[in-house]
């Protein structure tokens, strides 16, 4: 589950740490990009010491950075993380984008409510906060399954 409590259920402060599911780690990111190489080389090799060799590899050269370009990208748009910390009397929602910006947001708890919407958000059962006036997202990043449980355990953990 990517996303976890670091304190006892009753202790305080409750911090609730989230992140984006990494399916695809460095080590695996440098495997696939070496047998995607390896895999369009098959066919250059019959080139070797042919003229023809040098149309055909900037080409290939192209499509393994670009694989390399997306992965690396996709991963970066990753970098997401939320922390909520939970005290006696005050709820606080950090997060940071990937560009390194922070985002914050901070209620009474006794005012915190946790809204799910099933249909209307931008994501099935889209999980907010609300308090202070605003209504904040939590958790977007994750699954379907993953934003169902969080949006259950944020209301055991808020209940009065």
């Amino acid at each position: 589950m990517p996303y976890e409590w670091t304190s006892a259920p009753r202790a305080t402060p409750q911090i609730l740490r989230l992140w984006p599911h990494e399916s695809l780690p460095a080590r695996g990111m440098a495997a696939f990009v070496l047998s995607t190489f390896t895999l369009i080389s098959i066919p250059v090799l019959p080139l070797l010491w042919s003229p023809i060799l040098w149309g055909v590899l900037p080409f290939t050269l192209a499509a393994v950075w670009g694989i390399y370009f997306a992965l690396q990208r996709n991963h970066r748009a990753r970098q997401i993380c939320e922390e909520l910390t939970l005290d006696e009397d005050h709820a606080h929602l950090v997060r940071r984008n990937p560009k390194g910006d922070l985002q914050e947001w901070d209620c009474e708890r006794y005012w915190t409510k946790v809204t799910k919407y099933p249909d209307e958000g931008p994501v099935p059962h889209y999980v907010t906060l609300r308090g202070k006036g605003r209504e904040v997202e939590i958790g977007a990043f994750l699954s379907e399954e993953e934003r169902i449980a969080l949006y259950d355990d944020l209301q055991r953990v808020l209940a009065p």
